[in-house]
């Protein structure tokens, strides 16, 4: 028997400590394979999505995929992501979260099996895909690092503290 994944249990348990603390919980989520997101707030095939309570309707985060409904541009909308998916869940007030690596054979099977369900082919990506992780990041470098910063990081880092993740190639 093949064991069960640890990612949802860590999902949800993340989802649960920021509702429990009064913080909104957000989901970043690759848009590939199943995942079905409104395409026109995808940015560099990715999405942030609010899954709070007050945000989303029937929210349902089971082993395989997590699935709402929310409103975008007043238009409400059936979100489904499958575990695979998701790259992160965080808390958006501080940053505080878990982030995750992707396994893209995972992603390749979810792909397949839309299609299967579909009956419909979906586009295959023209680069084959790159295995990719995610570091934290501290967002107060010392003082060493400090000097060695463009004045552009130094710009952004002026408009948020909050902590954020470098994507490891």
């Amino acid at each position: 028997m093949q064991e069960t994944s640890t990612k949802p249990y860590f999902m949800r348990a993340i989802y649960e400590w920021c509702t429990d603390n009064g913080y909104t919980p957000y989901m970043a989520v690759k848009v590939q394979g199943g995942a079905r997101v409104p395409m026109e707030f995808v940015r560099n095939g990715e999405i942030v999505l609010n899954i709070s309570f007050g945000a989303t309707s029937g929210l349902k985060m089971d082993n395989e995929a997590v699935t709402f409904k929310a409103r975008f541009g007043g238009v409400s909308r059936e979100i489904y992501v499958p575990v695979a998916n998701v790259m992160a869940i965080y808390a958006s007030e501080n940053g505080q979260g878990m982030a995750f690596e992707l396994d893209f054979s995972e992603l390749e099977e979810t792909q397949e099996t839309v299609r299967s369900a579909e009956e419909k082919e979906i586009p295959e990506n023209e680069a084959p895909p790159r295995k990719l992780g995610l570091a934290a990041v501290s967002s107060k470098p010392d003082s060493e690092e400090k000097a060695d910063l463009s004045t552009e990081q130094k710009k952004s880092e002026k408009k948020s503290e909050k902590p954020s993740l470098k994507i490891i190639k």
